[in-house]
């Protein structure tokens, strides 16, 4: 409620403010002889930009250090001989049961005086700094219209400042995605480096054993060796991309050269809904319905194949990357420039040469990085290996047996009460670390390869 009540109040402020600038600065434009610097939107916009500045300042501000008060404020209602009687679990699920009170939503067992006497105070300073924060922002972002409105005139650079804010606002967007980026990085560096101080990295990255002990502690952590995921994340990945890439290429050419304008108008968008299937209905599709039928298969051929299997998990994953190598894979045949076709055509090739010795070629950059972007998306699937794989970390060269991928590990290492002190939560950040890396350098490769490509034919 007090969310919606400040939206408001906001889309208020910022509707009169950009009216109240936009026909100022129209009044400005009718006067005779009178040259505007920039238009009645940009001044519209400049008094919007410093009525809400202001108020959001008022209302981060109270939403970084409100908790902290409301929190002291809470802890001195208190009762000094309650008060020396908790410990800090205790405190924190006192101050929660009297916020309930306070919001209304009641709280189990029998309430003491205290907390009654507390829950409604609290529910009375609520109320007061929300009101009185509401009231502030309301004044500030007045101060900043009043100011911006005795400002506009025919020569205010209006304009300007708009897309200087504007500027800065990407600049900060851009910077939010790096910065997490680097976040990510630092953090999976940082808790990655503690683990190798329980555990040898040579031991890691060329152990071929993976046996966490989770109940040992850090006296007796296991083993953890790397290459038994390894091997089944490659073996899941490379039948994943022996599924996709066949049939993503094929349909992405029939589709470009030969389908028909009505067909590929409904075959299209048919494909693609595979990529807005959430992957853990992939992965309940192959644990009841592919495993079962692999397995059955498999039987009739005289093949011991389990259900879950690298076989399972990689066909499925194959479908489902189906649908990214298909419209990769047509948006970049159809930016081969038609005059490299039409002089196949003029030379006597069929379409299937022109095709199969003009388009392909011309297109293979493109394609390959389609297709290895297509393989790092596929290493770092989770839900379909989780549940079809099988999760056995066995060293093993045969697609038709369990496997355990890096993923997989480090769900079930992460999965539970964790404290991150030990080798066993630790090597979570490890295995992501690994994980980070081959993604980011097929990412890089794949990259290249398509900026080479569209250096060449844009």
């Amino acid at each position: 409620m007090n969310a919606l009540i400040i939206a408001a109040v906001l889309l208020v402020l910022l509707g009169v403010s950009y009216q109240s600038g936009f026909a100022k600065s129209r009044g400005l434009v009718t006067a005779d002889g009178v040259k505007v610097h920039s238009r009645p939107q940009y001044h519209g916009s400049y008094s919007a930009l410093w009525t809400m500045i202001p108020a959001l300042a008022v209302l981060l501000l109270w939403f970084w250090f409100g908790a902290g008060i409301t929190r002291s404020y809470t802890v001195g209602l208190l009762p000094q001989d309650v008060l020396l009687s908790l410990d800090q679990t205790g405190l924190n699920a006192t101050l929660t049961r009297i916020n309930a009170l306070a919001t209304g939503y009641g709280v189990a067992g029998e309430v003491a005086p205290y907390e009654q006497s507390a829950g409604e105070a609290l529910r009375s300073f609520n109320f007061l700094t929300f009101a009185g924060t509401l009231v502030l922002a309301v004044l500030a972002g007045g101060a900043g219209f009043v100011y911006a409105r005795n400002r506009i005139s025919a020569r205010l650079r209006a304009r300007n400042s708009v897309e200087r804010v504007i500027g800065l606002l990407l600049l900060a967007c851009s910077a939010v995605a790096i910065l997490t980026t680097v976040g990510i990085v630092a953090s999976l560096v940082t808790e990655a480096f503690k683990f190798f101080t329980f555990i040898n990295p040579i031991d890691f990255f060329f152990g071929t054993v993976w046996a966490p002990n989770n109940a040992g502690g850090a006296a007796n952590p296991g083993k953890y060796g790397l290459l038994p995921l390894l091997a089944g994340t490659l073996m899941i990945t490379a039948i994943a991309m022996l599924v996709a890439v066949p049939v993503g290429l094929m349909a992405a050419i029939y589709l470009s050269q030969y389908a028909p304008r009505q067909f590929r108008a409904v075959a299209k968008p048919f494909i693609e809904i595979l990529a807005g299937i959430p992957t853990i209905v992939f992965g309940f599709f192959a644990l009841v319905t592919v495993g079962p039928f692999l397995r059955d298969f498999g039987a009739l051929l005289g093949l011991s194949v389990n259900a879950t299997s690298a076989l399972t998990a990689g066909v499925v994953m194959g479908i489902m990357i189906i649908p990214f190598v298909s419209s990769l894979s047509d948006d970049i045949l159809n930016q081969v420039p038609r005059t490299l076709r039409d002089g196949a055509y003029g030379l006597g090739a069929t379409q299937s040469e022109t095709i199969r010795n003009v388009l392909l070629p011309a297109a293979l950059p493109g394609i390959v990085g389609a297709f290895l972007l297509a393989v790092s998306r596929a290493i770092g699937e989770t839900m379909i290996v989780v549940l079809a794989s099988g999760n056995s970390p066995v060293l093993r060269g045969n697609p038709l047996e369990p496997v355990s991928t890096i993923t997989v590990s480090i769900v079930n290492q992460l999965t539970g009460d964790t404290d991150f002190t030990g080798p066993q939560s630790l090597v979570g950040f490890a295995l992501g670390l690994t994980l980070f890396v081959v993604t980011l350098c097929l990412n890089i490769f794949a990259l290249y390869i398509v900026r080479r490509f569209r250096e060449q034919y844009e």
